[in-house]
């Protein structure tokens, strides 16, 4: 399949009308307690229980709220809803560090399903570093100080080809009878709905929080879009977002399985290169494009379609991935006249 026909499908799915109330399913059950590394690993069992519950099958709907203008003559967008299916499934529990990948189930033009690999959210605890977004095309491995990563954890975004989009820390917290998980403010490049309209704003500077609810779990964001005025960073837009996330077996999610299970061994493998170039060089450099998200993103995942396929073989497809990561990431050349002291 074709990006362009890729992009077609994810555009109808994010567009479908909102949905209606279904009744809630069970939860998902946590996996066995994991050894925290201290006496009581009371809070650390029951925040990786929360993080393992957002695992399921969905009916999704996402809201987009562009509220107060900071700048004379900025006009917020209408409000945007849209919908879609989902499946999300955990691909790696170490204990410490739970990997969830989010799957987008689609109808095809012959009305089968088709899956789009959506994004991925891992979460780490008590982190010593995360990936963050540092400016156009760049991301940086930040340290996280010793009394603030006490107890928390990290959550790093990655887009649908595996590579960075944001990463923040914060921490679970059980009060009011709420579960929930609140980041500390992260910048992040701008989403695809933004940045195909070449808005006067270039990127994000906002707050996550993830809590769960009696019939799923919902994404919020309150986001700052920012842009440069006078050569000063300038907030020209309050948004927020809510991404909701309501238990549903009304579709497909088969088909989000099979195709996990097919292209597990790719996408780890691709997984394992980004890790390596921001181990190696202490972020990742990476283009960013208005319709793919990062450069990488069309042949990587078409790649993925061919092992899927089985028209590409899992070893050759692995090899296209890695030099195309090496030479997505290489430091750009000197310019020339640069001074080489």
């Amino acid at each position: 399949m074709t990006m362009l026909k890729r992009r077609h499908l994810l555009a109808a799915a994010l567009a479908l009308p909102l949905f209606s109330s279904v009744p809630a399913l069970a939860q998902n059950a946590a996996a066995p307690a994991a050894d925290c590394g201290k006496p009581d690993c009371t809070q650390f069992n029951r925040d990786r229980a929360a993080i393992l519950s957002m695992t399921g099958t969905y009916r999704v709907t996402f809201h987009f709220h562009e509220t107060a203008a900071f700048v004379p003559g900025y006009e917020p967008l209408e409000p945007k809803r849209s919908g879609g299916f989902e499946a999300v499934r955990v691909i790696e529990d170490t204990g410490r560090t739970i990997r969830l990948q989010h799957l987008l189930v689609v109808k095809d033009e012959e009305d089968k399903p088709f899956i789009i690999k959506h994004w991925r959210q891992d979460w780490t605890y008590e982190p010593e570093s995360v990936l963050t977004y540092a400016g156009p095309d760049q991301w940086k491995v930040k340290q996280v100080d010793a009394a603030k990563r006490e107890g928390a954890w990290a959550q790093t975004v990655w887009q649908t080809d595996d590579s960075p989009r944001y990463g923040g820390v914060g921490h679970w917290s059980y009060d009011r009878g709420e579960t929930r998980w609140i980041s500390d403010e992260t910048a992040r490049p701008l989403a695809r709905r933004d940045a195909v309209r070449k808005p006067v704003y270039d990127h994000y500077i906002g707050t996550n929080r993830h809590a769960l609810t009696h019939e799923g779990w919902v994404h919020e964001q309150d986001n700052a879009k920012v842009g440069t005025r006078d050569g000063q960073p300038q907030t020209i837009v309050h948004e927020v977002v809510l991404n909701s996330y309501r238990p549903s077996t009304e579709f497909d999610f088969a088909a989000a399985d099979s195709y996990m299970a097919k292209t597990a061994t790719f996408w780890a493998a691709v997984r394992r290169a980004w890790d390596e170039v921001a181990a190696q060089t202490g972020g990742i450099h990476l283009v960013q494009e208005a319709e793919n998200g990062s450069s990488t993103g069309k042949q990587l995942m078409e790649l993925a379609d061919a092992v899927n396929d089985g028209k590409t073989a899992t070893n050759d497809a692995v090899a296209q991935a890695k030099a195309l990561i090496a030479k997505a990431t290489a430091p750009e050349p000197a310019k020339a006249g640069a001074s080489r002291g």
